[in-house]
């Protein structure tokens, strides 16, 4: 769709649900924003190692910006979950959240099940859903700027552990 006008240039199959995967993380972005601050610092209790990570290791402290750029530059499963962990309620709670926001969205032919895209029944969006997310997304310049980055090192918040970060976005 164009941007501002919200006019579809190409459309095929817009409300085909399928499996959202790491778009997901568009969500979980949007979501923690409203919740967490740039500067805040989170701990990491789990450790997540499936699929796309940052390397989080137990009990780093880092900035909710410097899991942002985990979550958006490179896609860390690892970052999305470390987020939902610190929200008031866990994981759970946080993806109730989620599904609330994409509601807000008008997200109507999305579920979400957790805050990664990793496969999960049940779990679902559209094309359309997923403009709606963009749209929302880009419209935040605290976040679009995440996704323009290209690489990127940051460090927990002792400058002990550092993550080198490559957008995986071809």
């Amino acid at each position: 769709v164009e941007f501002d006008s919200f006019s579809p240039v190409f459309s095929l199959n817009p409300h085909e649900k399928v499996s959202p995967a790491s778009t997901t993380k568009i969500i979980t972005a949007l979501t923690s924003k409203d919740y967490f601050s740039m500067d805040q610092v989170l701990t990491v209790d789990k450790v997540l190692d499936e699929g796309q990570v940052m390397g989080l290791k137990s009990g780093e402290k880092i900035t909710f910006e410097n899991l942002l750029y985990g979550l958006l530059v490179h896609s860390g499963n690892d970052a999305a979950y470390a987020i939902a962990d610190n929200f008031d309620g866990g994981v759970e709670n946080f993806v109730k959240k989620m599904n609330e926001k994409a509601s807000f969205l008008k997200m109507n032919n999305s579920q979400f099940k957790n805050p990664a895209g990793l496969d999960d029944f049940g779990q679902y969006t559209t094309a359309f859903d997923l403009s709606l997310a963009a749209r929302a997304f880009l419209s935040q310049s605290g976040l679009s700027k995440f996704v323009s980055v290209k690489r990127i090192t940051v460090s927990d918040n002792d400058f002990k552990i550092f993550h080198e970060l490559t957008n995986i976005n071809k």
